[in-house]
């Protein structure tokens, strides 16, 4: 089984790479608003394709709405994700939170932290619609995750595939989200992967994709 890992390892290890060397750039850039757009689209994923969520970002921008929207707008706009109801309500607390004076302001927020394990905590604890998972997206995706593990039902089918967890929580409580994380971790270590590298091989085994 580990022959697999290491041949779809091989295959995309250019493009996980070329991806994560982008997710650097962005937190590197310092870009309040770059680092604000990789949040709302944290939010959107649960259970949605992540295609569709990075799309309908892209609308909110174009309609100048990112920033400031009613609620019952942020509804008709989310029409291509699951859950559209409460996601409008995420982004709209998210904008309350984030946006100060008509502009977003989480880099100097987001430096304060001394560790992005620190940091995954503020947001699990502050930013509704966030839980360890879609936080642990959101710093992945803007450089800052290179030691947490996004923990979605792909990864864990991986993971249980492996034989890295006997079965399939049902749901993931703190303390069973870091145990997960810790035992991905060892795995890696033990086969000689970088953990955020090994993230992408066990959604491209599982997907046979790469997004975000």
């Amino acid at each position: 089984m580990e022959n697999l890992i290491y041949e779809t390892y091989h295959k995309i290890k250019p493009e996980i790479l070329k991806k994560l060397h982008e997710f650097e750039q962005i937190w590197k850039s310092k870009n309040d608003t770059n680092i604000y757009k990789e949040l709302l689209f944290c939010l959107l994923t649960p259970q949605s394709k992540a295609e569709n969520a990075w799309e309908i970002i892209k609308n909110l921008e174009r309609k100048n709405l990112l920033f400031e929207a009613k609620e019952n707008i942020l509804k008709d706009e989310l029409r291509m994700v699951r859950f559209r109801n409460n996601k409008a309500k995420y982004i709209r607390n998210a904008q309350r939170l984030f946006v100060k004076d008509g502009k977003p302001k989480i880099v100097d927020m987001l430096s304060g932290f001394e560790s992005p394990f620190e940091a995954r905590e503020w947001l699990v604890k502050n930013v509704k619609g966030l839980g360890y998972k879609e936080a642990s997206h959101f710093l992945r995706n803007i450089g800052l995750g290179e030691d947490l593990t996004i923990l979605d039902r792909h990864i864990l089918k991986a993971l249980l595939k492996f034989g890295i967890i006997n079965t399939l929580p049902k749901t993931l409580t703190r303390k069973r989200y870091i145990e997960t994380e810790e035992k991905m971790r060892d795995f890696a270590n033990s086969i000689g992967i970088p953990l955020s590298h090994l993230d992408f091989v066990f959604w491209q085994i599982q997907t046979e994709r790469i997004f975000k």
